[in-house]
């Protein structure tokens, strides 16, 4: 599935405008969506700080203020949330902290619970929808068929979604023995942390993992482009990604790496575009 015509930056801020009207309905109706903090922890020092600003600069050019701001800097009065002084109507969440459980969170986290600030991504949805422990689920055949899922349905997610298992303490090893066929995975994990090939795993880093937290997942080789850096032949790793809200395809593009997973720090890797061209007849190929 392919992104729509619809100019990406206009994705984007329909998006967030549907958010605002979804969780505050009563305001959205009297008034549009005014005020955006775009929160992460340091977030001039973060590695997307450059996209935290294209974001600040989308919103202000359609007439939506926005503030790129630490949580620290947000303060919650029991009514409203408010960034240095201002009151915030929807926080563009860029936190990796995913339940809010830190203290420098507690006024977010307040605020969130009290329904007093529209968050988008939220702790309900990651705890929903970004635990990998549902890998499991949706590739257990029988709960899918008692659930009502179809044949066609069913055999997409088993053509798409490599075999996942949970670690325990009671299975760990045998997980040990045929580690080599295995990528072990934090369940609430991001970015790659924490992620380890099995056949790179040492014992005492597998003796923490065992414990409990982790999926493994069937090893499947990734795909992989030829580049000329400076001058130079080189292979890259490759993965796609599809930005989603609610059911459609916003954007998609790749990340080009080396080593174990996805990093930004193979020269020449990184984001890369994803372009659609004329294949086969019922689709596109994409390169």
């Amino acid at each position: 599935m392919m992104p729509p015509s619809v100019p990406l930056e206009r994705c984007f801020l329909d998006m967030f405008r549907n958010e605002w009207r979804l969780a505050q309905p009563a305001a959205a109706a009297v008034r549009p969506l005014a005020r955006v903090a775009i929160v992460d922890e340091a977030p001039a020092e973060q590695y997307l700080a450059p996209e935290f600003e294209l974001f600040r600069q989308l919103f202000a050019a359609n007439g939506i203020e926005a503030l790129v701001a630490d949580a620290a800097e947000l303060s919650y009065d029991g009514e409203r949330l408010r960034c240095r002084g201002e009151v915030v109507d929807l926080v563009y969440n860029r936190l990796t902290d995913f339940a809010l459980a830190e203290p420098g969170n507690d006024s977010l986290l307040q605020a969130y619970l009290a329904d007093a600030v529209v968050l988008t991504p939220h702790p309900r949805t990651h705890a929903l929808y970004a635990d990998k422990r549902n890998l499991l689920a949706l590739g257990d055949q029988e709960w899918l068929q008692a659930i009502g899922v179809g044949d066609s349905d069913r055999e997409l997610l088993a053509s798409s979604i490599p075999r996942t298992e949970e670690v325990t303490p009671r299975n760990a090893e045998a997980f040990w023995t045929s580690r080599r066929q295995w990528f072990f995975k934090p369940v609430a994990g991001f970015g790659s942390k924490a992620a380890y090939r099995g056949d790179k795993l040492t014992r005492r880093v597998f003796a923490e993992l065992a414990r409990g937290g982790y999926v493994a997942q069937a090893v499947v080789s990734p795909s992989e482009r030829r580049l000329l850096i400076d001058g130079v032949e080189q292979d890259f790793k490759l993965d796609l990604r599809n930005y989603v809200y609610r059911g459609a395809v916003q954007l998609v593009s790749a990340r080009l790496y080396r080593g174990q997973t996805t990093n930004f720090r193979t020269p020449g890797g990184g984001f890369a575009a994803v372009l659609a061209v004329p294949g086969q007849p019922g689709g596109a190929h994409r390169r």
